[in-house]
C-alpha cells in the first residue's frame, strides 16, 4: 500500500514537472523592453502563438563622424523602426535541457524590415544621411537573465533601398537592455 502512495506522489510530481516545462516552452504573450545602451530605444514583442512573435522596435542610432579635410567632426542621430516576424525554433529543446525559456530566451529565424529616417542632426561639412529601407531574413538569439538583463543579436542579408540605389546589404542588430514587464 505504501508503494502505491509513493508511486502516486511521484507520478503527480512528474506530471507537474512536464506541464511546467510545456508552459515554459512558449513565447511571452506581451513583452516590453527598454534598451538604454548602444542604440537607445523601446521594444514590444507580441506573441501570436506558442513559437511566433511580432517584434517592434523604435530606437535611435548614434554615431560620430570626422572630416579630416575641414578638420571638423559631428555627432549624428538617426531614428529607426524595426519590425520582425520571429519564429523561435528551439524552445522545447532548451526546456528539456533545463535552460531558461522565460522572456523569449531562445534562438529564432525572422523576416526583418527596418526603416532608417533622415538624421535629426546636420552639419554643412558632411553629407546628409539618406533615409533607407532594408528587408531580409535573419537568424538570431535572445537571452534574458534572472535580473531581466536582455541580450538580443540577429544577423542576416537583405535588400537595402534608398533614393539613390538598391543593393544587397548585411543586416545586423545587437541590443542590450532590460525586460520591464
Amino acid at each position: 500500500m505504501k508503494k502505491n502512495y509513493v508511486f502516486l506522489i511521484l507520478s503527480i510530481l512528474f506530471i507537474n514537472s512536464v506541464q511546467a516545462q510545456d508552459e515554459a516552452a512558449t513565447v511571452e504573450k506581451n513583452q516590453f523592453k527598454i534598451n538604454p545602451l548602444l542604440s537607445p530605444g523601446f521594444v514590444y514583442e507580441h506573441g501570436f502563438s506558442a513559437k511566433n512573435t511580432l517584434y517592434s522596435e523604435a530606437s535611435l542610432i548614434i554615431g560620430y563622424k570626422k572630416n579630416g579635410f575641414y578638420d571638423e567632426s559631428t555627432w549624428y542621430f538617426i531614428p529607426r523602426i524595426n519590425e520582425q516576424f520571429r519564429h523561435y525554433y528551439n524552445l522545447e529543446k532548451r526546456a528539456a535541457k533545463g535552460k531558461r525559456t522565460a522572456n523569449n530566451s531562445g534562438n529564432f529565424v525572422a523576416l526583418s524590415a527596418e526603416y532608417q529616417f533622415e538624421s535629426i542632426s546636420t552639419n554643412e561639412w558632411f553629407n546628409e544621411y539618406c533615409p533607407s529601407f532594408t528587408i531580409g531574413p535573419v537568424w538570431g538569439i535572445q537571452r534574458t537573465y534572472k535580473g531581466k538583463l536582455n541580450i538580443d543579436l540577429n544577423l542576416g542579408l537583405g535588400a537595402n533601398f534608398d533614393k539613390y540605389d538598391t543593393e544587397l546589404a548585411p543586416i545586423a542588430n545587437f541590443t542590450l537592455g532590460w525586460v520591464i514587464n
